[in-house]
């Protein structure tokens, strides 16, 4: 297994402008990338360590800036696996990547987590009348700005790139043949039932 110091010695040091580019707190740049943003990767452990990275979005500005510590993240209906809510319960650490569509460059806060179901916030974040069940609160521990060559190395926003839907299963075909008794049409037509009527 290589060791701390055979990565170093292959990798070499960050600039100092790397190491000091990380802030305790949310200053206007990051502010103000938060309010664009209509999607994130939010990571969080279980107890023993199990990672998970999970997907959030909404309209940009659905994770509102509540101080230069503090961030909240409206939870809406998902699959109700509920993996990151539970992860929260048992190890409050997160990290979260923050994208803007067209943009290379992304958003990074690394804090902790709690889970809040206080009436004043969850109606804060109602949409077409329908609050969300929680609300996550982080607190913010490291935010910085990433650079772009990943996004640049994968070409993501090059509309010429993408994929013909028609190319791929659904998500119903996939499931049925991952899953011994699914049928691909039902589920396909769950899927879309849960796309039109249960996004808030």
């Amino acid at each position: 297994m290589i060791t701390t110091d055979e990565l170093a010695s292959r990798y070499g040091e960050p600039s100092d402008l790397v190491k000091r580019k990380v802030l305790g707190q949310l200053d206007r740049h990051c502010r103000n990338f938060i309010a664009a943003s209509p999607f994130l990767v939010i990571a969080s452990a279980d107890a023993a360590g199990r990672v998970d990275a999970s997907p959030r979005g909404d309209a940009p500005g659905f994770v509102a800036v509540l101080d230069e510590q503090t961030l909240a993240l409206p939870d809406r209906p998902g699959n109700k696996r509920l993996d990151t809510l539970r992860n929260l319960l048992a190890n409050p650490r997160v990290g979260m990547i923050f994208f803007l569509p067209g943009m290379n460059e992304t958003l990074r806060i690394n804090g902790r987590a709690e889970i809040s179901t206080d009436p004043a916030l969850l109606a804060r974040f109602a949409v077409n009348g329908k609050a969300p069940l929680s609300v996550m609160l982080v607190t913010v521990e490291e935010a910085f700005l990433h650079c772009a060559k990943a996004l640049i190395r994968s070409d993501l926003w090059n509309p010429e790139k993408r994929i013909d839907r028609e190319s791929f299963p659904t998500l119903g075909q996939m499931v049925a043949d991952q899953i011994e008794g699914v049928d691909a049409e039902a589920a396909d037509a769950a899927v879309q039932e849960s796309y039109s009527k249960r996004l808030y």
